[in-house]
């Protein structure tokens, strides 16, 4: 653990109301003395409030900007290190000059993270809290924020304590019997042993079943909007964006390139993604879009493929929709208002298996029904925040079903006569795989892998 002290700029760079220089450790409250200038130097500095003043550089006694700074004595802190937090104008000139004169008196730049760095290696959080805090930042709608928030706030940090004392209490059992098998003690008893192990197992299953749902409100549903030149692709990605993003013609190949914007439905983030008109063509540009666009087909989590009504299901339609075979599918018939309501029926009786949509995207119609739609595909009943969990990161879930594994292993065993330290061995490994999601077991690299998703000042 590094001891010296850092700095960094905690806000956004540009104009702004506000901008924040932080620092935290043992030398912040020296170097910031340095540098602050009480505005009524005959009221004492006070900690844990805001103290009004000028920031100046010692070496020539300039005023740089008029601040409020607040000084936090360890360890009631974000860090639990003595911190400083200068609140200064928002501009690039004086939040910079105010880094340079904190670097320049003794404290160094902040790597990314290190701040929550930090705050995990002194304790006041673990790494499942940890990687939270970027979750909360890269929330792109309420119900993803809630989830973070409640992570972030130690729920799944307080089951994963309870499942490692539960296989804690199991190997400290087993293991009194072994050391002491020629004492007056009580004999284990298997069964019990076998049904808590279960017990353990249908718990993992059970915070295992969210990680799917979990995955999908932190990343976001990636969503590739598909189908031949002019069915309305580009319009219906404007229409949920409420915004023209997307540049509409009646010429085909308007769009050439992959065209990516995040919208929420429901709560859902969804990751949407216009393409290029899926056809044969000479076009150089163009034929690398439609390869692009029918790349994303394989990699994305729905497909929306959009057929034109007035044009019915052509050769294009249809080796599109050969592309499409087993995604998550919603096709939507576009142009319902260029055509009659029996000619709309001909059309959906010729598309089998997969959801269709009645819409005309240019009026607004069967867009709200969309949204439905695409909610029930991934939530049945919509999305529903409690106490309950929600594993959102494949680190946890790989760690679980790790551990799980291990689990079934140990059943196994006792149910095949293997001896009891052998056992053990399974439970101990199971006992760590837990202590990775916490960050106990887990070595340097993986722990700079993780922090290095964090911006600096964070």
């Amino acid at each position: 653990m590094k001891e010296d002290t850092i700095s960094a700029i905690s806000t956004s760079l540009g104009e702004g109301a506000i901008g924040i220089v932080r620092m935290s450790g043992k030398e912040a409250f020296i170097i910031a003395e340095k540098i602050f200038v009480k505005k009524n130097r005959k009221i004492p500095k006070k900690n844990y409030v805001l103290n009004y003043g000028c920031i100046k550089d010692p070496e020539n006694n300039a005023i740089i900007d008029e601040v409020l700074i607040s000084f936090m004595p360890a360890p009631h802190t974000y860090t639990r290190e003595d911190v400083v937090e200068i609140n200064c104008h928002g501009g690039i000139v004086p939040i910079k000059k105010i880094l340079d004169l904190t670097l320049r008196l003794g404290a160094r730049i902040a790597d990314p993270g290190e701040f929550t760095y930090r705050a995990f290696m002194n304790g006041r959080i673990d790494l499942s809290q940890a990687e939270a805090v970027i979750d909360i930042i890269r929330a792109r709608t309420e119900t993803a924020g809630e989830v973070a928030a409640l992570q972030m706030g130690g729920s799944l940090s307080k089951k994963i304590d309870l499942i490692k004392t539960e296989i804690e209490r199991i190997i400290t059992q087993i293991e009194v019997n072994i050391d002491f098998s020629h004492e007056d003690i009580e004999e284990i008893n298997l069964e019990d042993i076998k049904d808590d192990i279960k017990n353990l197992i249908e718990e993992m299953n059970t915070l295992l079943e969210t990680a799917d749902k979990g995955k999908l409100l932190r990343e976001g549903i990636k969503t590739a909007i598909v189908g031949k030149p002019n069915v309305g692709k580009s319009s219906l990605l404007n229409a949920l964006l409420h915004e023209q993003r997307a540049i509409v013609t009646d010429i085909p190949g308007t769009t050439r390139d992959l065209l990516e914007e995040t919208i929420n439905i429901k709560g859902l983030p969804l990751k949407v993604i216009d393409t290029a008109g899926i056809r044969k063509t000479e076009d150089l540009v163009e034929k690398i879009g439609v390869e692009k666009a029918e790349q994303l087909i394989s990699e994305s989590d729905l497909i929306l493929f959009i057929l034109d009504a007035q044009t019915g299901i052509e050769e294009e339609d249809e080796r599109i929709m050969e592309k499409v075979k087993g995604k998550r599918t919603i096709v939507i018939i576009n142009k319902i208002d260029k055509v009659n309501e029996e000619e709309v029926k001909q059309l959906q009786s010729k598309i089998k298996e997969v959801l269709i949509l009645k819409a005309s995207v240019k009026y607004g119609k069967g867009l709200p029904q969309l949204e439905e739609m695409i909610s029930s595909l991934f939530f049945e009943k919509g999305i529903i925040i409690t106490e309950s969990l929600l594993i959102s990161n494949t680190r946890h879930k790989k760690s679980l079903e790790k551990s799980r594994k291990l689990l079934e292993e140990a059943q196994t065993g006792l149910e095949d006569g293997v001896p009891m330290d052998l056992i053990t061995i399974d439970l101990k490994s199971s006992w760590d795989a837990m202590g990775e999601i916490s960050g106990e077991n887990l070595d340097e690299k993986i722990l700079g892998n993780i922090f290095s998703q964090f911006c600096i000042g964070k």
